[in-house]
């Protein structure tokens, strides 16, 4: 069974939408663990459009769950990620206009960056990801970087899921995690009930970070039955 990173981001959206204190993400975590989740996913982003460094700091400090800390791939953040040492960092590209990340990280720019910030991280045993494109390329310059692990950028598979072009974007995916050699293969970004069942039989992905569909589920069922309708595909 691939494991499941529950991305709370969108928790913490609601709150923001009135700049209050519910609902917490930190309250979260009780479901989360009742289910055995793997990990929680959380992305402090620079502008702090969701996620607040005081619920990070909660969350970890807790040491509830192994935390996955999705950062942009700058040494500011890096500095910041080492004061709290969370078991995985996934870079991933920001752009304040965005709505939310459109797309993986391009590892042909500021290199020497993300070098840096790699080396700086798991110098101190904090697990690198990079969120990519399913581009042959980006998984090349990933095992050149030295990287942990890879997760793949679904956004295009899963907005052309249903359409003509379906059967190519999961295929993009299937030749991209081939290629992956030593690399650990995650994936996410857009998945749900729908179009998580066909990814799930590229059985080299390891770890699935789902956020948005599980809590736009949620308003509907509750956070524990939309949590347990992904983990029954992922078994």
């Amino acid at each position: 069974m691939a494991r499941l990173g529950v991305n709370i981001d969108h928790i913490a959206t609601l709150r923001e939408a009135r700049k209050g204190v519910e609902p917490d993400p930190f309250l979260s975590l009780s479901i989360l663990t009742s289910l055995n989740v793997d990990q929680v996913t959380l992305h402090l982003r620079e502008d702090r459009r969701h996620i607040q460094e005081d619920d990070l700091a909660r969350i970890i400090q807790s040491k509830v769950l192994p935390v996955n800390l999705e950062m942009s791939a700058s040494p500011q953040m890096a500095e910041f990620t080492l004061r709290y040492k969370p078991k995985t960092a996934t870079l991933v590209p920001e752009n304040r206009s965005e709505i939310t990340t459109e797309g993986g990280l391009d590892l042909t720019k500021k290199t020497d960056e993300i070098q840096k910030v790699i080396s700086l991280l798991q110098a101190e045993k904090i697990c690198v990801s990079l969120f990519i494109d399913p581009d042959i390329k980006q998984i090349k310059l990933a095992k050149e970087l030295g990287a942990f692990a890879i997760e793949i950028h679904t956004g295009a598979y899963a907005y052309a899921f249903g359409k003509k072009n379906e059967k190519e974007e999961w295929s993009r995916i299937n030749d991209v995690v081939k290629s992956a050699g030593h690399l650990k293969v995650y994936a996410g970004h857009g998945l749900n009930v729908s179009n998580l069942p066909s990814l799930v039989s590229i059985k080299q992905i390891e770890e699935y970070n789902i956020g948005h569909s599980i809590i736009s589920r949620a308003v509907f069922v509750g956070l524990k039955q939309a949590i347990a309708e992904i983990q029954a595909i992922l078994r």
